[in-house]
């Protein structure tokens, strides 16, 4: 059991009842006091608040390797979705992405909890410090930037995670807001349109703050603009969403990756032409197969469990187009003779979107904010606006460099096809494994269909599922946007120590 799911209550109060930061390399011995009278010690602490994002935090008293803040968000994210078919069963909490079956006791909905208010907590730290100064400088005012962005950006993944989306219930529970260190512990979840309008304010300051660059592994003015962008998107403010999408795209310090160089993209993300903010990890950094974000779903035969393959709905809706690039990240194992391999019935197609830097199997710098989900978020607000050429435009600046330049749409839909349709279909192929997928169609009202064989059916083999028959007609083969289960329960160690936080359903 790679995860065992604990069950010691936590004491998240008494996070809320401190200044200091704890268990933060390398800043832990810092104060509100320090931070101020020092220019090293501000460089520090805000460095610490990103190193959670990597880190092996202890959590309940152990550290345990497979509890990192991006494995958690990837796979909560991604393994509920129909881009990854799960290939066995498993101890693993992450199986319950697949088969639906959460429990408020989970391990890693519980650490991935609590390490976003940790770094929620840690910028509030700096927050508090900082606006302490009169007339802080102009680096100073950069720090404290970037943790106005990582406030908002822990507040919205928590949000995608553990509520309903935006365009369902604004006046839905959401999440508990932090946004002081002084908060009390007994607090009650904000609606899910209060923690957008505190992401939204937060990120619209912590851009006017910024004005230097530190390097993509760091937040920018640009990220929190893209982070906008996200969050209008999300929203449905097509006008907010397009502005700020535009703002990325004309700042003219990124550029698409073309069909040469795509396929390099993740492996470099650092010196990526795409990307805007990634979390940077080093060979030091590297989990290999006990709690790489890859070790679940890439394996060259000595690194990676490699038990979770590209599945064969997203294959599905690749296959007319054999030369895009984005194929890349999808690796067909093969035996001797070329033919495919299979585990439990299921063909294995690796996926390496989180593999290749510096030559290693399990290593990368995860790319959370990247040009081309800029023009896809406008190209989606475009669709929703009515603007067709304008969304398809968009589309086609995509696929143009991904190999298609024989495939562009010349603002031109196809037949039978809404906007809306292929902006969602370009969507997921461009942006599959990095988070979306559920959520693009959850906050669209729209079902996932995961009519094929795989472990997301509990109960059932391989053998006993005939959806030509019956399509619907299992238990999470589709799954409707309505379904309570696509999202997360609160965790216990929340709801056991603060009583005004009630449980999702």
């Amino acid at each position: 059991m790679r995860s065992a799911i604990l069950l010691l209550i936590l004491l998240p109060v008494l996070l809320w009842q401190t200044g200091c930061m704890k268990d933060v390399v390398p800043s832990d011995a810092l104060t509100t006091e320090t931070i101020s009278s020092s220019p090293e010690g501000l460089k520090n602490a805000v460095n610490g608040a990103y190193a959670l994002l990597k880190d092996h935090v202890p959590f309940n008293g152990t550290t345990d390797d497979n509890n990192m803040y991006l494995r958690q968000y990837f796979q909560l994210s991604d393994f509920a979705s129909d881009d990854i078919v799960c290939g066995q069963t498993t101890e693993d909490p992450l199986f319950y992405s697949f088969s639906l079956g959460h429990s408020p006791t989970q391990t890693n909905t519980r650490y991935f909890w609590y390490i976003s208010y940790k770094i929620i907590n840690d910028a509030n730290t700096v927050i508090e410090a900082v606006e302490k100064q009169a007339n802080p400088d102009a680096t100073t005012q950069q720090m404290l930037g970037e943790c106005y962005f990582l406030r908002a950006f822990s507040h919205l993944n928590l949000l995608k995670l553990f509520a309903v989306p935006y365009t369902q219930n604004p006046a839905a529970a959401g999440v508990i807001l932090r946004t002081s260190t002084t908060d009390p512990g007994q607090k009650a979840r904000s609606t899910v349109g209060e923690v957008y309008a505190q992401i939204i304010a937060d990120a619209r300051k912590g851009a006017d703050l910024m004005s230097q660059n530190r390097g993509p592994q760091y937040a920018s003015r640009e990220a929190a603009w893209a982070l906008l962008s996200r969050a209008y998107l999300y929203e449905g403010n097509n006008d907010s969403t397009s502005y700020f999408a535009g703002k990325v795209i004309d700042a003219g310090r990124f550029s698409l990756a073309t069909a040469a160089t795509y396929p390099d993209l993740f492996a470099k993300a650092t010196s990526g032409s795409e990307t805007i903010f990634c979390v940077a990890f080093r060979a030091v950094d590297d989990y290999r197969k006990f709690g790489s974000i890859a070790s679940m779903i890439y394996s060259d035969g000595n690194s990676g469990w490699g038990e979770e393959f590209a599945s064969a709905s997203l294959r599905d809706t690749m296959a007319a187009n054999p030369e895009d690039v984005r194929w890349k990240y999808i690796v067909p194992l093969k035996d001797d003779n070329g033919g495919m391999q299979q585990k439990n019935g299921i063909d294995i197609y690796y996926i390496s979107k989180f593999s290749g830097q510096d030559g290693s199997p399990t290593l990368s710098s995860p790319i959370m904010f990247r040009l081309a989900e800029m023009y896809l978020n406008r190209a989606e607000a475009s669709a929703k606006a009515g603007k067709t050429a304008a969304a398809l435009d968009d589309v086609d600046q995509i696929r143009a460099n991904r190999g298609l330049q024989n495939a562009l749409y010349h603002q031109q839909l196809p037949a039978g096809k809404t906007v809306l349709e292929v902006v969602l279909k370009e969507r997921r192929i461009e942006l599959a494994f990095e988070g979306h997928r559920s959520y693009d169609l959850y906050r669209n009202k729209l079902a996932m269909n995961r009519t094929y064989w795989g472990y997301h059916l509990p109960g059932l083999k391989q053998s006993d599922i005939n959806p030509a028959v019956n399509p619907s007609g299992y238990a999470n083969m589709i799954v409707q946007s309505t379904n309570p289960r696509t999202i997360y329960y609160i965790p216990i160690d929340e709801i056991e120590t603060n009583k005004l936080c009630v449980q999702n359903p």
